[in-house]
C-alpha cells in the first residue's frame, strides 16, 4: 500500500522517523515546507500523513473531521486506538493529544477507495506553497518571516454525498482565502472532490501562518525560488 514505506507498527503502537516522514512529504505531497526536513530544530511529522494513517486506520466515512492537537516528532510512538463512537483521539506515548477525529456517517474500508482518496488529497494539499499562497500573501501585503517560517496545519473536514463510487476521485481547489490577524493568518482552502465531471464531496484545510510580517516582495520570491529550485532538484 502506498504507506507501507512511511511507518513502522510496534505491538499496538505506530512511529514514524524523521526521514519517513520527510520523504512522504516530499515524494508524495511535494511538500518542501523547512519544518518536514529530518534536521530542522523544529522537525515535526507532517499533517497529511497522520490523515492518511488515520483513514487507513479508521476508513473513509461520509463525513470526517480532523483538528490537529500537537506536533509530532520523529520516532514519537502513536497510539491510534479502537473506533468504539464517532469521536477518537490519537494521542503519543505521553497521553497527549496529537489528532482529534470525528467521523459520522457511512464507513467504507474499500482498500482502493482509502489509497485513491490519500493520493489526490495530499497532491493537493501540498499545492499551498507556494501556487496559492503567494498570491494572497501579495494581495493582502502580509507575508511569513522567511527566516523563521512556520506554516501549520490546523484542520481540515470533508463529506461525501455517498460512498458508492466506481470512478478514480480526483481533489481540486474550489476556493483560497486569508483572514489576517495582528501576528498571524489563517489559510483557507476549500476544495472540491470528484467522481469523473461530478462533485461528489467537498471539503476545508485549514493552516495558521504565524510570525506574519509586513510583504517584502524580494525576500519571499527569494525564498520561493529557493522552495522550488529544492523541489526541482529532489
Amino acid at each position: 500500500m502506498l504507506l507501507d514505506p512511511y511507518y513502522i507498527q510496534q505491538d499496538s503502537s505506530i512511529t514514524i522517523s524523521a526521514e519517513q516522514a520527510s520523504t512522504f512529504a516530499k515524494k508524495e505531497c511535494q511538500d518542501f515546507n523547512p519544518i518536514h526536513d529530518p534536521d530542522s530544530k523544529r522537525f515535526c511529522v507532517p499533517g497529511d500523513l497522520l490523515f492518511a494513517l488515520a483513514l487507513k486506520e479508521y476508513g473513509v466515512s461520509e463525513s470526517m473531521s480532523f483538528t490537529f492537537t500537537n506536533m509530532v516528532g520523529g520516532n514519537v510512538p502513536l497510539n491510534f486506538p479502537a473506533a468504539t463512537d464517532e469521536n477518537i483521539i490519537v494521542t503519543n506515548a505521553q497521553g497527549k493529544s496529537v489528532l482529534e477525529i470525528k467521523q459520522t456517517g457511512n464507513t467504507s474500508h474499500d482498500p482502493v477507495l482509502i489509497e485513491t482518496l490519500i493520493k489526490n488529497y495530499v497532491e493537493f494539499s501540498g499545492q499551498n506553497f507556494p501556487t496559492l499562497l503567494m498570491p494572497l500573501m501579495k494581495k493582502h501585503q502580509v507575508m511569513f518571516n522567511p527566516a523563521r517560517p512556520l506554516v501549520m496545519y490546523n484542520s481540515m473536514n470533508f463529506e461525501f454525498d455517498n460512498l458508492s463510487l466506481s470512478n478514480p476521485l480526483r481533489v481540486e481547489l474550489a476556493e483560497s482565502v486569508l483572514e489576517v490577524e495582528t501576528k498571524r493568518a489563517n489559510n483557507f482552502l476549500n476544495f472540491d472532490i470528484y467522481e469523473g465531471d461530478k462533485i461528489i464531496g467537498r471539503g476545508i484545510k485549514t493552516m495558521v501562518i504565524a510570525g506574519l510580517k509586513p510583504y517584502e516582495h524580494e525576500s519571499i520570491t527569494a525564498f520561493s525560488d529557493g522552495y522550488l529550485a529544492r523541489r526541482n532538484a529532489f
